[in-house]
């Protein structure tokens, strides 16, 4: 049996949320949530909880429907990447400085 002790029942979360499970849902078949079942009950990971929230955000505070917030998450997370690399860089730098 899998341990569910880093994990957020999604029914659970999205009553907190006052969000519907199904939005959710169609996130997760964006690719942009991973929901766990265990014993019939889904699940959420903790660590994804706050992209989960944000994206959350975008939608009941900017209309933003599923397919623009994998856009923006997409976008995101290439300049996360971005910044890494760049900080990658300077930290080579300094070697020479």
């Amino acid at each position: 049996m899998m341990q569910t002790e880093n994990l957020t029942e999604a029914q659970v979360f999205c009553g907190y949320h006052q969000v519907e499970y199904a939005f959710v849902q169609d996130l997760a078949n964006a690719g942009l949530v991973e929901i766990t079942i265990v014993n019939q009950t889904h699940y959420i990971s903790q660590n994804q909880l706050p992209d989960l929230e944000r994206m959350i955000r975008l939608h009941q505070d900017l209309n933003i429907n599923v397919a623009g917030i994998e856009a923006i998450t997409h976008l995101l997370r290439r300049l996360q990447r971005t910044q890494q690399e760049v900080q990658a860089l300077r930290n080579k730098l300094r070697i020479y400085e």
